[in-house]
């Protein structure tokens, strides 16, 4: 499996119950509006330096349609797109955008619910002048992201999972899910509460 319709219905929770914190972007990479689709695909990773936007607006015209463009910034002075590059990219077929930076024109964006994932909104664009590889590693919300890794995100989160993993981590995810789904909310309270005293009567807590 290349793409990421395998984990279209596995929840950002999961894969990093999954996981772990190492694959899980932090709490600035965020939907820029709501309510936001989960998203699920293989990524397609960009570097571009503080203030420059070009290879960005370069991705969109590349990337495989289901792609999720993931973008190492961490600028937040100066925009990454705009209306126009996501209505481009959602034309193309492009999953969504998850960017280490800001973008612009986020009216337009929720209107034509393309989904973005980042650290904001800031009116001035970036200039257009650094030009570099694509599909290399990039770092993008604390986590290291290649060429192929799964990108999962919705309102929860994102997560990222490596390519050379998807197969295991979808297996012991869906696994998961169906554990939840056969076990009532009295069955978890019991085991729950069994599980929470046991680790108070180890620290030798009363009450």
């Amino acid at each position: 499996m290349t793409d990421g319709t395998g984990f279209a219905h596995i929840p950002p929770t999961t894969l990093a119950d999954v996981l772990g914190r190492a694959q899980v972007m932090d709490i600035g990479i965020r939907p820029l509006w709501s309510p936001t689709p989960r998203v699920a695909g293989p990524a397609f990773t960009v570097r571009c330096p503080p203030g420059d936007n070009l290879m960005l607006h370069a991705a969109i015209h590349r990337a495989q349609p289901g792609s999720v463009v993931v973008v190492e910034s961490g600028d937040v002075d100066y925009a990454l797109a705009g209306g126009n590059v996501c209505a481009v990219a959602q034309r193309r077929g492009i999953a969504a955008f998850v960017l280490d930076g800001v973008i612009r024109d986020l009216g337009e964006v929720r209107e034509m619910g393309f989904p973005v994932f980042a650290r904001g909104v800031i009116p001035i664009p970036g200039a257009k002048a650094a030009a570099g590889p694509f599909d290399v590693a990039v770092r993008c919300g604390g986590v290291e992201v290649n060429a192929g890794d799964i990108v999962v995100a919705d309102e929860e989160g994102v997560v990222v999972t490596p390519h050379a993993r998807r197969e295991e981590v979808l297996r012991a995810a869906e696994a998961k899910l169906a554990k939840e789904a056969g076990e009532t909310l009295d069955a978890w309270e019991e085991a729950h509460r069994a599980r929470i005293d046991k680790i108070l009567g180890a620290q030798g807590f009363e009450g």
